[in-house]
């Protein structure tokens, strides 16, 4: 099981390079975190946009004849490129540069030759706090919008695609509400009930869940224990379901934000034939490139079962 962002850095090193399609590739802090990563041995990146933009960005700074370059020019050319080389299997992650993220998704989700594999396209926060020993995915603090308990189930699944990544192979998985018990005027204590209830009885395999569970007894035994919970992950969690995409946007940039420079992230867009890179125009090169790590190791490992 990997715990912090140093071990995931080891462990795709080890992993084959995974060809990586970059959208509208011409962003400096995309360009950083997409260097670095071939520089580290991580990826073999396919860089999607105009040429001569590309020659420019990259002048003195990055060395663009060591990379593929696709010269396309206008946006959803650019994605429907990036779709076409998933398609080929030319690449096995998609990266979003200097586009807007509705246009990309647009094209993701278009019936005729995008791809979408399951239901629901949601959003996985990969977080590494200084107070906590592992890793905590969170999700979906980035898409699904209010999530009914259909959603919240195809959303647990794909967040479970990112912890085999990691390594985990039976996810401790907090259902998340603003209390420890279950009231009918609270839905995401219900849903929550419901969830723990179906993973007792084995219907959503490869993980433990337990709710409803407020934040503070899902990441501490002591909160826990002073509230009389008996559990088996409290104290130990690996993904915290939110009950709505506010919830877990403001706990994910609270931390990161709030975290005083020491709190690690990434995020990755599940649901699709492969992981997808899709960072906010304000992540730095770092996140961006954590993103880029957590993304070739859910894709080696589905090489792996392939």
């Amino acid at each position: 099981m990997i715990h912090n962002f140093q071990e995931a850095k080891a462990k795709a090193q080890q992993n084959m390079p995974q060809r990586v399609a970059v959208v509208a590739a011409a962003d400096h802090a995309v360009l950083d975190a997409v260097f670095t990563a071939k520089k580290h041995g991580i990826i073999d990146p396919i860089l999607i946009d105009n040429h001569s933009l590309l020659k420019e960005l990259c002048k003195d700074r990055y060395p663009l004849e060591e990379v593929e370059v696709i010269s396309v020019d206008g946006k959803i050319p650019q994605c429907k490129k990036g779709l076409e080389l998933i398609h080929k299997d030319a690449a096995n992650i998609l990266m979003k540069g200097q586009i807007p993220t509705h246009i990309i998704f647009r094209q993701i989700l278009n019936k005729e030759y995008g791809i979408r594999k399951g239901k629901v396209l949601s959003h996985v926060g990969v977080i590494k706090s200084p107070v906590y020993h592992k890793m905590i995915l969170m999700t979906d603090g980035g898409i699904c919008i209010a999530p009914s308990l259909e959603e919240k189930i195809e959303i647990l699944k794909n967040s479970l695609e990112v912890a085999n990544g990691l390594g985990i192979e039976c996810a401790k998985v907090a259902a998340i509400s603003a209390v420890e018990t279950v009231s009918i005027k609270m839905q995401s204590s219900v849903d929550a009930a419901i969830l723990a209830t179906m993973s007792r009885r084995g219907q959503i395999p490869g993980c433990i869940i337990e709710g409803p569970l407020a934040l503070d007894n899902a990441v501490s035994a002591k909160a826990a224990e002073h509230k009389g919970i008996k559990s088996e992950i409290c104290g130990d969690v690996d993904i915290t379901l939110m009950p709505n995409i506010e919830s877990g946007n403001i706990f994910y940039k609270a931390l990161v934000y709030l975290g005083g420079g020491k709190t690690e992230s990434a995020g990755v867009t599940v649901g699709a034939k492969v992981p997808i890179v899709v960072p906010s125009r304000a992540d730095t090169p770092e996140n961006k490139y954590n993103a880029i790590l957590i993304a070739t190791l859910m894709s080696a490992v589905k090489d792996i079962k392939n």
